[in-house]
């Protein structure tokens, strides 16, 4: 699917499929049957179903799953508001074809297939203080870059991303959002000092007044404050619900980048899990805006879908049991009076 303006992305979002209630019924009901007290294996029980009714299937399967990591850069850098400079972006984008980086790792330890779409790289955002990040054209070419990397046949989808200065863009989309200025969203990100803290945020204050007119729109303030990769995740998460595949989202960046979905459609987000929660001071409260809840909690703020790909371990463990175990009636073991 190809989006070319704001009202194609708003009628895409009007035509969600739901999960299958007929499999989430079966499912629930093999959980109830295995040998087990009711309730004793907790979130394991309910991503096992969760999976079920998103995949169509009694039996849910992990046999592909893909790692999509969307890499993008920003022209707020020019503002010093990243420990790091905006080249490294393009940089880590080749350690990551290389197979150097944390994300190689744990998708080889995850057994998924890792998948790199950078993002126009040598051509940085606007500076969003002064101007939108994003035309309405640019915004809609991104968020089809991240559709159109979707396998329709996956059975699992993790969310990554890598952009220097993207937990900036993060943080003034969340604020756009959800309310509230620099003070509120801004962390530390790629590890800023005090002085670069001011700076993020200052930036963000600055971005909320220029753009204050599009703050009741969704879609306009992620192309106004967000960046192409934000806008790539926001298509992936959309073509993962039109394909009815589960998705696993990493952290701050990743959560804040599918939120307006969320705006948009109050359901928007029910195929979505939340991997973790992050060290990024935003994303707890990002996290409860949306209703989700975190699957792990590690202190990580690596970003490039390392906190998904660890999370895979914890779905795979909810298939294993559900489908691995036995029955009280296979088992001959007497259930509960």
């Amino acid at each position: 699917m190809s989006f070319s303006a704001f009202s194609d992305l708003r009628a895409a979002c009007q035509t969600l499929p739901l999960a299958n209630a007929t499999t989430k019924a079966d499912a629930e009901r093999r959980q109830a049957q295995l040998t087990k007290p009711p309730g004793s294996l907790g979130r394991l029980e309910e991503l096992a179903v969760w999976l079920a009714a998103w995949q169509s299937r009694f039996i849910p399967k992990l046999d592909s799953v893909e790692i999509l990591i969307f890499a993008g850069n920003h022209g707020v850098v020019r503002h010093g508001v990243s420990a790091f400079p905006a080249a490294v972006t393009a940089q880590m984008v080749a350690n990551f074809e290389a197979g150097g980086a944390a994300i190689n790792q744990l998708a080889k330890l995850a057994k998924a297939k890792l998948t790199v779409v950078p993002l126009a790289l040598d051509n940085p955002t606007a500076d969003f203080t002064v101007a939108p990040a994003m035309s309405e054209i640019e915004f809609c070419a991104a968020v089809t870059s991240g559709y159109e990397a979707v396998s329709p046949d996956a059975d699992l989808i993790c969310l990554g991303e890598m952009g220097i200065g993207n937990t900036t863009a993060a943080s003034a989309l969340c604020a756009g959002l959800f309310g509230g200025d620099g003070a509120r969203w801004v962390g530390r990100g790629t590890g800023v000092d005090d002085d670069g803290l001011v700076r993020k945020r200052r930036a963000l204050d600055a971005a909320l007044a220029t753009h204050a007119a599009h703050l009741g729109d969704p879609l306009r303030v992620a192309a106004a404050l967000g960046g192409r990769e934000l806008a790539a995740l926001l298509g992936a998460t959309l073509a993962a619900r039109h394909h009815s595949i589960p998705v696993l989202i990493d952290g701050f960046v990743c959560t804040v980048a599918v939120a307006p979905l969320a705006k948009l459609a109050p359901d928007a987000l029910a195929h979505c899990q939340a991997a973790h929660v992050s060290a990024e001071s935003g994303h707890r409260m990002a996290l409860q805006e949306l209703n989700l809840s975190p699957l792990l909690s590690l202190n990580m703020r690596l970003g490039e879908g390392s906190g998904a790909a660890v999370a895979i371990g914890v779905l795979r463990a909810a298939v294993a049991c559900h489908a691995g175990m036995a029955t009280f009636a296979e088992a001959a073991v007497s259930q509960k009076q």
